[in-house]
């Protein structure tokens, strides 16, 4: 509509990212917007709320003032809002006894349109206390000497400028008489009848800063009547209105107040803006703090000064104007029916997530490695959890395995020097030396079970102990069958006779045995086990395991070697009550019994533990199973060895 409009400010609406900044840094996310009743600040306040949603901050109300209005009265008087930014131009309807009654317990921004309103009236100083303006900073000092017989009234009072300040400062009578009503009403004076010259420097105190713009827009249009003047050469100004457009456009020169006056590509004079926060004291003394500068083009403050101390706010503490508490790290928002995002609850971050800062919408899940901490505010490195050699059942494992090691090894030697006698003779003494060998490896393979697990120990663990099982448990069938065997063969003219010998027991131990190798092979070769890390079964640990990679491979170990023990256990039944003066097969019943119960009672342990607590279970059965094949098998012939030789004699025993 304008195009030849020129600001000598920048238009009102660049302090509103300022104003988002104070919002921010204050804390303030729940705030009430008021606008002029003449429309003047619709347009800005919707434009404000549009911009503080972008940046979190919720509007509460968008009225216009009206004093008759019962609704919005109730409205105010309920809001919780502590917070309330004026748009528009100040007028003095704003200041009804309502209204200051409304301003009394709330903090007040007001825009820069509004940079003289407080030196008006001392009850509007009274109301805005405390309150937070927008100022440009432009100012210059008024010289009223040019007039120093003063101002004539009746040539005032056709100034409607001249006239309200005549109205209000010297009371005299305006030719409009709604405004009398209206200024007698709402500053408690009656109007007079004034005439003659009346003396004006009263009104400019040394202490009252007035603004520049007036006096920046005549020097303006001199300077660029002045250029344009001598540019055309010419002294007669016959349509100069439409030469003197890109004068003024082009006008640059140094204000000797400070700065340089020019137009910006917006047609504006840039111009820092300050932000106070004004202090009433008294009827002759007032006070503005500057809060902070604010420099163009963008009109974003650097910073704000500390504001904790008393004399800041109305009721000497912060103000605190939100819809809901912040939420302290270790929570989250949680949104229920209200349309407005800064009205919330507060709710404790799931397990396994944290936050680390105030207000979050989201939690966020710490890394595998980490756990939150009791506060849930932060990631702390999970404990680590394996059957470490510091554990004090490591210790008892430890301490048996290697005294049950050394037992066998002792028995070995001991049926080593009596390999003699008929006892050790008796059932294949080679079968009972490589059964007492694969006892003291399978003591040993506990130690593959203990301590920090690795790709190597997890693939040797179920192996080793699978295969050196295998061997022993097929030496124990092999000594079964050979006790059937002999009974058979003791019948003149049988045909078991050719089976007697050292052959057959190699023979079926070899190939049971391979079958297990070639099992745990497969199982290497396709899917072997591997070091791993289980994160969630323990919340707050980290669980170092042995991951089996394949189930079946694992399974299939586990399942030959029990059915190898279930045929010996089975055979060696069988053989008990065959007539021999010292029968062995009874023996391999019981240990068979101890092998298979000790197992088949490890299963359900197994497959209700995790971490550490599950290997102890597995060297747990391996050292009962293996000890129950050494005690019942051996310890019956060392006690016999040992403790009654004569029942070790060739009499005895056939």
């Amino acid at each position: 509509m304008y195009p030849t409009l020129f600001r000598m400010t920048p238009d009102d609406r660049v302090h509103y990212t300022a104003l988002i900044k104070l919002l921010q840094y204050m804390g303030w996310n729940w705030v009430g917007i008021l606008a002029a009743w003449d429309g003047s600040g619709d347009e800005e306040a919707q434009e404000l709320s549009k911009m503080m949603s972008q940046h979190g901050i919720c509007t509460e109300y968008i009225f216009q003032i009206q004093e008759d209005d019962i609704q919005r009265r109730r409205i105010l008087g309920k809001s919780t809002a502590k917070v309330v930014i004026v748009c528009g131009t100040a007028r003095g309807h704003f200041f009804t006894p309502y209204m200051f009654s409304i301003l009394n317990r709330i903090t007040l921004i007001v825009p820069p349109s509004w940079n003289k309103l407080y030196t008006i009236d001392e009850n509007i100083s009274i109301a805005i206390n405390c309150s937070f303006l927008f100022i440009w900073p432009q100012q210059m000092p008024v010289d009223v000497n040019i007039y120093p017989h003063g101002f004539n009234v009746s040539d005032c009072l056709n100034d409607p400028i001249m006239e309200d300040l005549w109205l209000h400062f010297f009371h005299c009578l305006s030719p409009n008489e709604k405004k009398n009503n209206i200024f007698s009403l709402v500053y408690s004076f009656l109007p007079e009848f004034c005439t003659g010259l009346i003396d004006a420097s009263s009104i400019f105190a040394e202490d009252t800063p007035i603004p520049s713009f007036a006096y920046t827009a005549v020097y303006v249009l001199a300077k660029a009547l002045h250029d344009m003047y001598y540019t055309n050469k010419i002294s007669e100004y016959n349509g100069f209105q439409n030469r003197l457009h890109k004068y003024v456009r082009h006008v640059y020169y140094e204000n000797p107040y400070g700065g340089d006056i020019y137009f910006n590509d917006r047609r504006e004079v840039p111009s820092n803006l300050n932000l106070y926060n004004f202090h009433f004291f008294n009827a002759s003394f007032s006070l503005s703090r500057t809060i902070s500068i604010i420099k163009g083009p963008d009109y974003i403050p650097e910073t704000f000064i500390n504001m904790s101390d008393p004399v800041y706010w109305k009721k000497g503490k912060v103000t605190v104007s939100r819809c809901s508490d912040p939420c302290i790290p270790g929570t989250r928002k949680k949104f229920g029916s209200s349309i407005h995002k800064c009205c919330y609850e507060c709710v404790s971050c799931p397990e396994g997530e944290i936050s680390n800062i105030s207000d979050s919408e989201n939690c966020m899940k710490c890394p595998d490695e980490e756990w939150p901490n009791e506060k849930k505010d932060r990631c702390v490195p999970r404990l680590v959890e394996f059957l470490s050699y510091t554990d004090t059942i490591v210790v008892v494992f430890s301490a048996v395995s290697i005294l049950c090691c050394l037992l066998t090894g002792l028995i070995l030697r001991i049926f080593i020097h009596h390999q003699d006698t008929p006892i050790v003779k008796a059932n294949n003494r080679n079968l009972s030396y490589l059964l007492l060998v694969s006892i003291m490896l399978s003591f040993l393979c506990v130690f593959l079970f203990l301590g920090h697990p690795v790709d190597v120990t997890c693939m040797l663990r179920v192996t080793s102990f699978g295969v050196i099982f295998s061997v022993a448990v097929s030496s124990l069938l092999a000594k079964s069958i050979m006790v059937c065997i002999a009974f058979k063969a003791t019948k003149p003219g049988s045909p078991w006779r050719k089976w007697m010998g050292a052959k057959l027991p190699t023979f079926i131990i070899c190939v049971l045995s391979l079958v297990q190798v070639i099992i745990c092979v497969t199982w290497l070769s396709i899917s072997p086990p591997f070091q791993d890390q289980d994160t969630h079964f323990y919340r707050g640990k980290i669980i170092i395991q042995c991951n089996e990679g394949s189930v079946i491979g694992f399974y299939s170990v586990l399942g030959y070697m029990g059915l190898l023990a279930a045929v010996s256990f089975i055979i060696a039944f069988l053989a008990r009550t065959l007539p021999d003066s010292f029968n062995e097969a009874k023996y391999i019943t019981f240990s068979m019994l101890v092998f298979c119960s000790v197992w088949i009672a490890m299963i359900p342990a197994y497959l209700s533990t995790r971490g550490k607590y599950m290997v102890a279970v597995e060297v747990f059965a391996l050292i009962a199973s293996s000890s129950g094949l050494l005690g019942c098998i051996f310890f019956p012939k060392c006690y016999i060895i040992l403790f009654r030789p004569d029942l070790n004699t060739k009499t005895f025993i056939h």
